[in-house]
C-alpha cells in the first residue's frame, strides 16, 4: 500500500502544471538544469574554499571572516540547488526514484547537510568564529569529511544519466 501511495504521489507530481510546463518548453528545462548545475557550483565552491582553509591551506588568510560569510554563500547555493532539482524530479519522478545514483546522491547531500547544521553547532565552530579564529582537530576532519561527502554526491549526480 505504501508503494502505491509513492506510485501516485509521483504520478501526480509529474502531471503537475509546473512539470508539465518543463516539459513542453525547449528553453525552461535547459535554464532550470543551468540554474542547478549554478547553485551546486555555488555551494561546493563556498565549501571547498571554506574547507581547504579549515584543512590548514591559505594560512595566511583569515579564517573567522571566511567561516561568516562561506557558510551563508553555500546555504544561497544549496537552496538554489535544492528548489531547481526538485523542478527537474519533477519532470520524470518515477524513473529518478527507481535510480540508485539518484538515490545515492540525495542520501550523500542529505547526510553533507545534516553534517554542516551539525557542526555549525560545536564548540569548535564557534572557536574558529572567534577573534582568534582557532581551528581544533577536529574541525580539520570535519572539513575532510564534508569536503569527501559533497565531492561523493557529485560523482553520485554525474551516474544518474548512466544508471
Amino acid at each position: 500500500m505504501m508503494e502505491t501511495m509513492l506510485d501516485e504521489a509521483l504520478r501526480a507530481l509529474a502531471a503537475s502544471p509546473p512539470a508539465q510546463a518543463l516539459k513542453a518548453s525547449r528553453l525552461a528545462y535547459p535554464l532550470v538544469n543551468a540554474l542547478h548545475i549554478l547553485g551546486l557550483s555555488t555551494l561546493f565552491g563556498a565549501i571547498l574554499a571554506l574547507n581547504t582553509r579549515l584543512l590548514g591551506l591559505g594560512g595566511s588568510i583569515e579564517i573567522a571572516p571566511l567561516a561568516a560569510f562561506l557558510p551563508k554563500v553555500a546555504a544561497f547555493g544549496l537552496g538554489v540547488a535544492a528548489v531547481t532539482g526538485l523542478a527537474l524530479f519533477s519532470v520524470q519522478p518515477v524513473d529518478y526514484a527507481g535510480n540508485a545514483a539518484f538515490l545515492v546522491k540525495i542520501g550523500l547531500v542529505s547526510a553533507a547537510t545534516l553534517h554542516a547544521i551539525a557542526v555549525h553547532r560545536t564548540a569548535g565552530w564557534k572557536s574558529v568564529r572567534g577573534p582568534l579564529g582557532i581551528v581544533t582537530p577536529q574541525l580539520r576532519a570535519s572539513a575532510a569529511l564534508s569536503t569527501g561527502l559533497w565531492i561523493s554526491a557529485i560523482v553520485a549526480g554525474r551516474f544518474i544519466g548512466f544508471e
